[in-house]
């Protein structure tokens, strides 16, 4: 007759559990960013890889998710064969791309399907997949439904948030970089809204100039939409937190001339200052003071144009500095290290 009872005491157990809502998932303490710009070309994934494994020598864990469905960032750190097979399974039950965890919940069948980051010292990668395009699309649909409050649209857009909360947790990460496509689609719009901060990179030219302001309208609409979705929510759902803050921006690609930026590259520089200061900066402070807090004339760094260097490096899925002359090494160690030094204080 115990037993009985105490059989009958779990079943009851199991059918409240089934009634109650499931717990709402705690946003692990990692710090989130993207180096992001909307235009193409600015070598957002090279800065990126670059970043982290700056980072990763300061003794920081650091977790990089290839959110861009080209799958550069993979490729740059991962054997090409590798990257073939597991694009190839990625559908099926040894799928460990991001598409792999992302599809039960693009599919309506499921939660995330949790996979394992590929460890590389202090870095983990959650692989990038050209199917993602599938889940981007399914975005639309559910940022419509996160206005009318319906629990899927909720799912969908915080579905790539929840997965780096479990590997964050699992691995125990100080930073989340987000490596995402040239573009203002849906994918890069929940990512944005995750991320705690982000920096904005740009080549010293007249086109990366011009795509500032845009960047600046592009954000101001998503964050500002996002409001009203966190104003029209139930408390137990979990959202994303639509607070990204600019940290710095990091002028590139220039040439150096007897150890300065070249005349031909340098009459960017100011520009590339005053229109993210007022384009972006100014815009976002519209919304919230908090969004662009710094001076923004404190840049991050100065990234040169390391030609044969970057391509080196990306050939053999290393850092910049661990390729060229003792002097080049050295040089680019320095440059990146004083970038990695700056976010850590300035995501304090």
């Amino acid at each position: 007759m115990h037993d009985q009872g105490k059989n009958l005491s779990a079943r009851n157990r199991k059918r409240v559990e089934s009634i109650l809502p499931p717990t709402k998932p705690k946003r692990h303490k990692a710090k989130r960013l993207a180096i992001f710009n909307h235009k193409g070309g600015v070598g957002k994934t090279t800065l990126t890889v670059n970043v982290a494994k700056a980072l990763a020598s300061l003794d920081k864990r650091v977790l990089l998710v290839d959110s861009d469905p080209q799958c550069n960032l993979t490729s740059y750190l991962i054997d090409p064969s590798v990257v073939d097979d597991m694009l190839d399974s990625s559908e099926t039950d040894e799928g460990a791309t991001l598409w792999s965890a992302l599809k039960p919940v693009a599919d309506g069948m499921g939660d995330i399907k949790l996979i394992k980051p590929k460890g590389i010292g202090n870095i983990h990668l959650l692989p990038g997949d050209i199917l993602l395009s599938k889940f981007e699309q399914d975005l639309h649909a559910s940022w419509g439904d996160c206005f009318h409050r319906k629990v899927r649209g909720y799912r969908g857009t915080t579905a790539l948030s929840q997965l780096v909360n479990h590997i964050a947790t699992e691995k125990s990460i100080d930073f989340v970089f987000y490596d995402s496509g040239p573009n203002i689609g849906p994918l890069n719009r929940v990512i944005l809204l995750d991320c705690d901060a982000f920096i904005v990179p740009a080549a010293c030219d007249s086109f990366s100039i011009r795509a500032l302001k845009t960047l600046g309208q592009t954000l101001l609409d998503w964050i500002t939409d996002w409001k009203t979705v966190l104003a029209l929510a139930p408390d137990d759902v979990y959202l994303l937190p639509g607070k990204p803050t600019l940290i710095g921006y990091l002028p590139q690609r220039f040439r150096i001339y007897g150890g300065t930026v070249s005349s031909d590259y340098s009459k960017y520089l100011p520009r590339i200052e005053r229109h993210v200061s007022s384009d972006i900066g100014a815009v976002l402070r519209e919304i919230d003071p908090d969004l662009a807090p710094i001076p923004l004339q404190s840049r991050l760094g100065l990234i040169k144009d390391f030609g044969r260097l970057a391509a080196a490096a990306q050939s053999e899925g290393v850092a910049i500095w661990e390729v060229g002359t003792p002097q080049e090494r050295s040089a680019t160690r320095q440059a990146f290290r004083s970038v990695a030094e700056k976010i850590i204080e300035r995501t304090r």
